[in-house]
């Protein structure tokens, strides 16, 4: 079956459908990751995407629930030079295609990525319209993408977060995390850490909160623009009050890195194209060392809006010298923009993965010498 991929900017790609049938439409973005197409998929912070996978051979492992991000799949559509359609690996419980049929996500072969992948690098991230309807017209199709709503100003995060508290059981420290659409994997390292963790919906007030008696406070990542949820500020300033004066940590990644930004009156810009990869290099500014690391983020902190803010520059990207972490010079307020998570079918790997677990053993370690 023909499908049909049409940019806002007028261009168009054709070629062959899998997946669910129909028309979608998204913000339509790349990612240079060479695996993990099953953490993207199901990751919230995909919500309103379209996502094209620059590796050129996509689903040859199957898809196996155990390595879910979430409960189920969040993009528009996903766009891909080859899918495999019959995977090997023990572990996959069903093919890539029956997936996105399952999860209504329509997907697109046989384009050419490469030339979408420098249209997007060079213009910047666009909306576009995937659809399989026999004889759609181009011209309707591009009109259709450039009438799409942006993400900005859409409250997305209602859409991906928990409504109600959610009880994650761990041997020791009480971490309250609040949810603006979590992955699976910082809830599982926080508890592999010892972490006892409450994840509660992200709008939850203060006083509310502070029932839990936490010791340690967690901000999600999660999807959008974090100006979108401006009303959750004065509770995070109430967090960080509560860091600086009783030294309780706070430690934050993705969205929820750029929400304490914007608490003490930092700014946010939109990237050009944005990061997204798991092969993406970022320099430790206290230790001076180099790590490779798993990014998805199309926003990033603006650094000159921080001076004077008590938050200082701790990682930086080696691609475009972006903010990659923060730190707060008096308190235990850490935040990472990209994703320290691991799940549990890759939990053997983290001697492999610098950037997971010092973030989280920096978190622990905090809360010890609090209590």
């Amino acid at each position: 079956m023909k499908a049909i991929l049409a940019l806002e900017d007028g261009t168009i790609f054709e070629g062959e459908a899998f997946g669910a049938t129909g028309e979608s439409g998204g913000e339509v973005i790349f990612n240079t990751s060479m695996t993990g197409y099953q953490e993207i998929l199901t990751d919230p912070s995909y919500y309103g995407q379209i996502i094209m996978l620059t590796y050129p051979l996509i689903g040859n492992y199957g898809i196996t629930k155990e390595d879910f991000e979430s409960h189920h799949s969040h993009a528009r559509g996903l766009i891909v030079k080859e899918i495999s359609r019959q995977s090997s690996n023990w572990r996959a419980m069903e093919e890539l295609e029956q997936h996105l049929i399952d999860n209504n996500i329509i997907g697109i072969e046989g384009i050419d990525t490469r030339a979408l992948t420098r249209r997007l690098r060079n213009s910047g991230t666009m909306k576009g319209v995937i659809t399989t309807i026999p004889d759609r017209d181009s011209n309707q199709l591009v009109q259709k993408a450039k009438r799409l709503p942006d993400l900005s100003g859409q409250d997305l995060c209602r859409l991906v977060g928990t409504n109600y508290s959610v009880h994650m059981p761990g041997p020791d420290y009480r971490v309250v995390m609040l949810d603006f659409g979590h992955r699976k994997s910082t809830v599982h390292t926080l508890n592999s850490k010892g972490c006892d963790v409450t994840i509660l919906p992200f709008w939850t007030g203060i006083d509310e909160i502070l029932s839990y008696e936490p010791q340690g406070i967690f901000l999600s990542d999660g999807p959008g623009d974090p100006r979108d949820v401006d009303y959750v500020l004065s509770t995070i300033k109430s967090l960080i009050d509560l860091s600086i004066e009783k030294k309780i940590p706070l430690y934050s990644n993705g969205l929820g890195h750029q929400l304490i930004a914007l608490a003490l009156g930092g700014k946010i810009e939109k990237l050009k194209y944005g990061h997204r990869g798991a092969n993406l290099p970022i320099k430790d500014l206290m230790t001076g060392k180099i790590h490779i690391v798993a990014q998805n983020h199309g926003y990033a902190v603006d650094e000159a809006s921080i001076a004077g803010t008590g938050l200082k520059v701790a990682q930086r990207s080696l691609t475009d010298h972006c903010i990659e972490a923060i730190m707060h010079e008096e308190a235990p307020i850490y935040t990472l923009q990209y994703n320290p998570g691991v799940l549990p079918a890759v939990e053997e790997l983290i001697p492999l993965l610098p950037d997971a677990a010092p973030f989280f053993d920096a978190f622990v370690e905090a809360i010890k010498q609090n209590n």
